[in-house]
């Protein structure tokens, strides 16, 4: 994909923005969902697709203790797994793709989760998306995350004007500073729980306000 220009007057904008981001939510690196493994998050990960963090925590919460090794995991009956999970949606897929990704990992990587993005995406069950939640919480090489807060925000920001979530991560992987990167997911995913939210935002607290191009705002 071609790399997108940008300006200087794009850049000094980039970097008010990081500015007051870093700021309201510090550059403490936070990961919302609960784990204790690679392999956990990653299977919490999958987990989360159509779910709340929230959600998957509370079905994590036991699903580890029934399930303690990935081992358990690769060995587990698809109809339990899928009454084990039925709460987070999608729980057939879901199912399917935890134990197939969990025997994977077994069998072809010695129970390890892979740290590059093409092993990452040729598991069951894992995009882009997923696979960047592994790299940037497990492995800390710098990864866009898009989820649907930092789609809805990065586009009201104009830092991009692209619907597809790959195009998105490649229009800010070329207007973020690489050290931004995954600073950049956690701080837009905590400011589109609590200002900018999606049904009602709070634009009137929003710090963001003068650099917000969404005609919607008030």
């Amino acid at each position: 994909m071609p790399k997108r220009r940008i300006t200087k007057a794009e850049r000094e904008r980039v970097e008010k923005i990081l500015a007051l981001l870093d700021a309201y939510y510090t550059t403490e690196y936070k990961c919302y969902l609960n784990h204790e493994t690679p392999w956990q998050l990653l299977i919490a990960t999958i987990l989360s697709a159509q779910c709340t963090d929230e959600r998957v925590n509370i079905v994590t919460k036991d699903l580890f203790v029934k399930y303690k090794t990935l081992e358990d995991f690769a060995k587990a009956d698809i109809r339990e797994m899928e009454k084990d999970i039925h709460s987070t949606g999608f729980y057939h897929n879901k199912a399917k793709n935890i134990i197939e990704c969990a025997r994977t990992l077994v069998t072809e990587y010695g129970g390890e989760v892979p740290s590059d993005i093409e092993s990452l995406t040729k598991l069951a069950g894992v995009g882009r998306k997923t696979a960047n939640v592994i790299r940037g919480n497990i492995y800390h090489e710098p990864s866009i995350v898009v989820d649907t807060h930092v789609k809805r925000i990065s586009g009201k920001l104009g830092l991009t004007k692209e619907e597809d979530p790959i195009k998105i991560e490649f229009d800010l992987m070329d207007v973020l500073p690489k050290d931004h990167w995954i600073l950049y997911n956690l701080q837009i995913i905590a400011h589109g729980r609590t200002i900018c939210t999606a049904r009602s935002p709070k634009c009137s607290e929003c710090f963001l306000y003068p650099y917000c191009k969404w005609p919607g705002k008030i």
